[in-house]
């Protein structure tokens, strides 16, 4: 029998910047069921204050299923709450193709640069 619970997988990484008062979230790696409470942690705040602007930089993520479509919708939602906005940059094309597949990218703002993205 072979056991797989300790067998090496994909995670995802993040961190951070601020662009003139814009949060900037850079995310590597893969965007799954595993690593959702990880995503909704890195969009928003633990101590419950929105962060009511931020632009996501997905040029790092190589793979998003719909755990992280929903995330990304929650963290829309509490971002247009608190008078913000969420906007989605550099997405590869097979994550682009996920958000386009279920109209994401008619709903939240998707730019090829996070400098296009900060601009809009």
């Amino acid at each position: 029998m072979t056991d797989t619970h300790g067998a090496a997988r994909p995670g995802l990484s993040s961190d951070h910047t601020t662009v003139d008062g814009t949060r900037v979230l850079t995310l590597r790696g893969e965007i799954d069921h595993t690593v959702k409470n990880e995503l909704t942690e890195a969009l928003l705040a633990s101590d419950g204050a929105t962060r009511p602007r931020t632009v996501v930089d997905l040029s790092g993520v190589t793979f998003m299923d719909s755990s992280g479509i929903n995330v990304l919708i929650a963290a829309h939602q509490c971002m247009s709450d608190a008078q913000g906005w969420l906007r989605l940059a550099g997405a590869q094309h097979s994550v682009l193709r996920v958000l386009e597949l279920v109209g994401l990218d008619q709903v939240i703002g998707c730019h090829s640069t996070v400098e296009q993205a900060l601009t809009a």
